[in-house]
């Protein structure tokens, strides 16, 4: 994880705000260096200023950044990883990978921007990238195709202002800044007089939904096929290792007592349970895993409760942060995962955010996740910020009545986000499915899968990596994304003609066989099933703001898509 900030201006270098570049260095904590050069030609001057700061996690030193090559000038920030290069594994440090193959490909070529296309499209892995070649004047800068990872800008394109590229916006990029589109690579020609942005497109795009119907929808089984159970463990499990093993040890967590490397954004749901037992299997047993449940002291629930004539007899015997839904939840799969698998140690991170905290931090949050800026990105990046965080208590190993301060080591986070997208996880996919039926249930899922960029990954990648940690996304790997989408509707989940659908405020009862599960994300439910999770495998979906809390966390009147008061 790195941070990335590039200015442009006619008028002299950049200077970063100091706070800015605070802001800058809490996502790259091991490295933070700036290079600048200029461009002279027969018409203008241009002045570029590369700021990067570096989180180190690939390879046995720490690849300081911007990367320049002294023989050309070029220069690269790269924020990301590069797990495959055209179908093969990224050996050692991807960060110096791939700036030589851009500086190699640029040296000789005679089709500078088809070449960095080629080069761009044959990576897989999440990053966020710029990149001045300095034989041709061009700058050329983007993010993956599915957005893991967050890049602004902002584009105001003349003589007199300045052009700047941010991962986080702040005071030196302005607010007129957007997050940059998904599927495209922007070019800037620097030997032209006025700076103007053209989009090219990536050579590969991510492959389309499968949209079949059933020609007899009625005589489908009630649960997915043993084989597609069988497919989707074996390629979850195959993303998981890409993202969980040789992660290097570093001097910050030595001193630490049983140091974890892998933490999980843990509400206790399925898709994050199916992560941790997955990541079980791959792990060595005497690394521990951390579990990162949060939740929050919010007013209105508090007061809700007061105000309640049953609950306030009973009120002082009732702790707000464990009556949290996401908190019974993920005490209840820790508790699963503990039997399960016993020989690893897990620890569950209890972290509770007192209302006073939330406020001392609104405001930091609230530009951290711009130009997001609605009263739903604020809840949902609010849970996320705390969690990544990573600040709470646990049990003593031994006495579970005794809880001590503890601050994870983990500076890798696994998500898991995508899997509500690609295999039907919303309140929304059943009413689609209720309202058309497979039809509108694959237009519902192709919708979502198409915006999750744009809508998540770019705020959520700003909130978390303040914290110095990196969001790894197992769903969201290329090849498992290729799987989820060729499989057919019926294949992922439970919905079937004949069959009622329940709403998603409706709770069933306890499974007591596969077939019994909520039919939303079936196959994942089935693969819990399988692993001998099955109290984990009928956990009902809930949204994080909901379960942790943080949803109308001041005034119970404003709605998801208000604009956020910044006072």
């Amino acid at each position: 994880m790195c941070g990335i900030y590039c200015c442009i201006s006619a008028r002299g270098h950049c200077e970063l705000d100091p706070e800015d570049a605070r802001i800058l260095g809490r996502r790259g904590p091991d490295a933070l260096t700036t290079h600048k050069t200029t461009i002279t030609t027969d018409t203008h001057v241009r002045y570029l200023t590369f700021t990067a700061s570096v989180l180190a996690l690939r390879g046995a030193q720490v690849q300081v950044q911007p990367i320049v090559d002294q023989p050309s000038g070029s220069i690269l920030c790269w924020n990301g990883e590069a797990w495959n290069f055209d179908g093969q594994p990224v050996p050692d440090n991807d960060t110096h990978f791939i700036s030589t193959i851009l500086f190699e490909a640029c040296k000789h070529s005679s089709d500078v921007e088809g070449d960095v296309l080629k080069v761009l499209s044959k990576i897989s892995g999440p990053y966020a990238f710029v990149f001045y070649d300095a034989k041709s004047l061009k700058l050329y800068f983007g993010r993956d195709a599915l957005g893991r990872r967050s890049l602004t800008v902002d584009d105001r394109c003349d003589n007199d202002a300045n052009l700047t590229i941010a991962s986080v916006v702040g005071k030196s990029i302005g607010t007129t800044a957007q997050e940059i589109k998904t599927a495209q690579v922007y070019l800037l020609d620097l030997k032209q007089p006025q700076l103007a942005l053209t989009a090219l497109r990536y050579e590969t795009f991510s492959p389309r939904i499968n949209k079949a119907v059933p020609i007899q929808p009625i005589s489908l089984s009630d649960t997915p096929s043993t084989q597609a159970v069988s497919n989707l463990v074996d390629k979850l499990t195959t993303s998981l290792q890409l993202r969980v093993q040789g992660i290097p040890t570093y001097t910050a967590i030595n001193d630490s007592e049983d140091p974890a490397k892998v933490a999980i954004l843990f509400s206790g749901g399925l898709d994050c349970t199916l992560i941790a037992r997955l990541c079980h299997e791959l792990l060595p047993k005497d690394q521990p895993i951390d579990l990162l449940n949060v939740a929050f002291e919010n007013p209105r629930v508090v007061n809700a409760r007061s105000s309640s004539k049953i609950a306030s007899r009973c009120a002082s015997d009732v702790d707000t942060y464990e009556a949290c839904p996401d908190r019974l939840t993920g005490r209840s799969s820790f508790a699963e995962l503990v039997k399960v698998c016993s020989e690893r140690q897990w620890r569950f991170v209890a972290i509770n955010i007192p209302y006073e905290d939330f406020l001392e931090h609104r405001s930091n949050i609230i530009q951290l996740m711009y130009p997001h800026n609605t009263e739903m990105d604020l809840s949902i990046t609010a849970a996320l910020y705390f969690a990544a965080r990573g600040q709470g208590s646990v049990a003593t190993p031994g006495d579970d009545t005794f809880y001590k301060p503890y601050t994870t080591t983990a500076r890798v986070l696994l998500s898991g986000l995508g899997a509500d997208e690609l295999f039907g996880g919303y309140a929304r996919h059943a009413a689609a499915f209720t309202r058309a039926g497979y039809e509108g249930l694959n237009d519902e899922l192709e919708i979502d899968f198409m915006r999750i960029g744009t809508r998540n990954l770019g705020r959520d990648d700003r909130v978390i990596s303040h914290w110095g940690k990196e969001t790894r996304y197992p769903f969201l790997d290329e090849k498992f994304v290729e799987f989820a989408l060729s499989l057919p509707a019926w294949e992922k989940c439970g919905f079937r003609t004949g069959n009622p659908v329940p709403k998603h405020f409706e709770i069933a009862p306890a499974a007591r066989a596969i077939e019994d599960l909520h039919p939303e994300k079936m196959l994942l439910r089935c693969a819990m099933w399988h692993l001998g999770m099955k109290g984990a495998a009928a956990e009902k979906k809930r949204a994080i703001q909901f379960g942790a809390r943080t949803a109308k966390m001041i005034g119970g009147k404003t709605k998801g898509t208000d604009i956020v008061s910044v006072d």
